[in-house]
């Protein structure tokens, strides 16, 4: 309940959540109360009774043509699949022979913890509702995805090396750009970075743009910086943060720097945008 919480308090989003005693029942779970539901599976046999007569499709792993070949050999349910285990083996090989233990609650795989520390990078992206072609908005777009990465890597202690700007065009071709900076997590200079790579791209309408750092690491790992010696430095960066926010609110009579935090939640932050975007 506090994943879900935090999930709607901090990305404005509802979900699913599903608890098990394996990672497949777990998955299983999380689908059966959508959507914002929860839902617990706590044994084997509470798994095998649920599932037994769903389609086969029900059981990891099981996708479209490895249904219709079962399918081609009258096998459409899991409690199919546990009456032809040998026939599903022959069939299907090593897979197979996991999806006969899938069928009887069998998964004894390990939970593999995320942690922000071993992602790649961090990054934000937005896809707009109608084409753009105004690179001076996309640019007022970047400042707002920069700080919604400046706020997650502070969240977790991260900087990063480098930026990346990725850009989707109206057909649909997508592209990326990236730069090596000194390690930051400034909104102001992964903005100033992922602004200059956009100003080299073909200036053609664009359906989806997103900003990112990578070659992350911890406080404990970066290299200082002439910066990191000058305390005006740190204010100088604050000052043209604050300039730029009153230039936005100027432009779209918004008040960006008072309500920063709600704009940085989800699903705010694309009716932010959409509304920029109408009004740019």
């Amino acid at each position: 309940m506090e994943i879900k919480r935090r999930t709607r308090d901090e990305l404005g989003l509802s979900c699913s959540v599903g608890v098990a005693y394996s990672k497949t029942a777990a998955k299983t779970a999380s689908e059966e109360k959508k959507p914002d539901g929860y839902f617990e599976i706590r044994t084997r046999e509470d798994f095998v009774n649920l599932i037994s007569d769903r389609d086969v499709r029900v059981l990891y792993t099981v996708g479209t043509m490895t249904a219709e070949k079962l399918y081609a050999n009258g096998i459409r349910t899991v409690r199919d699949v546990r009456r032809h285990e040998e026939e599903v083996i022959h069939l299907l090989g090593k897979h197979g022979r996991w999806l006969t233990r899938l069928a009887v609650g069998i998964d004894d795989r390990k939970v593999t913890p995320y942690r922000p520390q071993d992602a790649k990078s961090i990054g934000r992206e937005v896809t707009f509702q109608k084409d753009v072609d105004n690179y001076e908005f996309l640019r007022d777009v970047l400042l707002l995805l920069s700080l919604c990465v400046e706020h997650r890597a502070r969240r977790v202690g991260l900087h990063g090396s480098g930026v990346t700007l990725k850009l989707t065009y109206s057909n649909m071709k997508g592209i990326t750009r990236s730069s090596l900076t000194v390690p930051t997590e400034s909104a102001v200079r992964i903005y100033r970075e992922a602004s200059r790579m956009l100003d080299q791209v073909d200036r053609r309408p664009v359906r989806l743009i997103g900003v990112s750092i990578y070659n992350l690491s911890g406080e404990e790992g970066r290299q200082l910086t002439f910066e990191d010696y000058f305390e005006d430095a740190a204010a100088q960066r604050d000052a043209e943060l604050k300039d730029i926010l009153d230039r936005l609110g100027q432009r779209y009579g918004l008040d960006f720097a008072g309500h920063l935090t709600q704009i940085m939640q989800m699903d705010t932050l694309h009716k932010t945008i959409e509304y920029m975007r109408s009004h740019s």
